[in-house]
């Protein structure tokens, strides 16, 4: 099969006839037919994340191997099953879990795969996506979307996904506000999410007005250009008693957006910090305590979490945003556009 993979960090993609081996007792072999491109894919691809002082954190010191065939956001059909597979048939349509643990450490005990300490992730520590098929190590990873797009549901595996736990983790209620920085796709999939499930009052905060416009058309009630004047007190002004957002999910979290969270984060407010963008931040410590803020992280989610988002979308509450498709020889292309800021929604590779 034809594979697009990482062979060196920074250096263009290249197709490679890759073998794959025939499935043995719970595997299962799909047929790619959508493979998002996420922002995690560049971080892999030049080869680390920023750290504190500018430092770079070397994804291969966290296990990651090149070459890689990058691609944790599949959907396709099965292609063939291993003996002991029984849930699952040749052709049916499925959605791929790829966020895959060791199975025996204490998140993996409890269902928190996303978060194990020896994390065996699609896309990342083992071949992905950007491929003609997958290897998936067990069917239970498998999610059944029959009859659904497959370009609008691959980026429910992690766009989705993580926009899900993170509005979960925000425990937002209905008369709360919200503000969602950074309108990507996963800021695009937040708001419809926060919308169907809380119904808080959504404040969308871009750069980009091409972003925040489209978050308009998908829910958000308010949007707001980070680049306007006084933009602090607009923020404020569009809560209740003028007093900041209820919450805040930054899907950017740099320094720049997490000090400015905190400086309009409401009295009792909770922050979930989301984004890969790098860096560091200076926080006021006594502010902390004295505003009873909550900072917590959020990364991706649970298998279960992806089955009940599946079905949001099924019920028309939830719309994916695909902007453009790109053939598998293209991937470098893709990852390009997506890292310069082309890409409202999802970009999606087309093996």
């Amino acid at each position: 099969m034809k594979a697009s993979q990482v062979i060196k960090p920074k250096e263009d993609l290249q197709i490679k006839d890759i073998e794959i081996p025939k499935p043995k007792g719970r595997q299962v072999i799909v047929k790619v037919k959508s493979s998002g491109v996420c922002h995690s894919d560049i971080h892999v691809w030049q080869g680390g994340y920023e750290g504190k002082d500018g430092k770079i954190m070397k994804v291969e010191d966290r296990g990651v191997k090149f070459p890689l065939t990058m691609g944790h956001e599949i959907a396709g059909t099965v292609e063939s099953v291993g003996e002991d597979v029984s849930k699952f048939k040749e052709n049916q349509h499925v959605l791929v879990y790829p966020w895959i643990g060791d199975g025996t450490c204490s998140a993996c005990l409890v269902g928190d795969e996303h978060v194990c300490d020896n994390p065996q992730s699609l896309g990342i520590y083992q071949d992905g996506g950007y491929a003609e098929k997958v290897l998936v190590p067990d069917e239970k990873y498998l999610v059944d979307i029959e009859g659904m797009d497959s370009d609008k549901v691959c980026s429910l595996a992690c766009s989705g996904l993580t926009a899900y736990n993170a509005v979960k983790n925000s425990k937002i209620s209905p008369k709360q506000s919200l503000a969602i920085v950074g309108i990507g796709g996963l800021g695009l999939t937040a708001i419809q999410i926060a919308k169907a499930l809380f119904n808080p009052t959504i404040i969308a905060i871009d750069l980009n007005d091409d972003r925040l416009k489209k978050a308009s058309e998908v829910g958000a009630d308010y949007t707001i250009s980070s680049k306007s004047d006084n933009f602090l007190d607009k923020v404020k002004e569009l809560t209740h008693n003028k007093l900041g957002p209820d919450a805040i999910i930054d899907f950017v979290n740099g320094p720049k957006t997490v000090e400015t969270d905190l400086e309009i984060l409401k009295k009792r407010g909770r922050l979930v910090l989301v984004g890969l963008f790098g860096g560091s931040a200076e926080i006021n410590l006594p502010l902390l305590p004295m505003k009873n803020h909550t900072i917590i992280g959020s990364y991706t989610g649970r298998l279960a979490d992806l089955a009940d988002l599946v079905d949001l979308v099924k019920r028309n509450k939830v719309d994916p945003v695909v902007s453009k498709t790109f053939k598998l020889e293209d991937a470098t292309k893709a990852l390009n556009e997506l890292n310069d800021g082309n890409i409202v929604g999802r970009a999606v590779l087309k093996p």
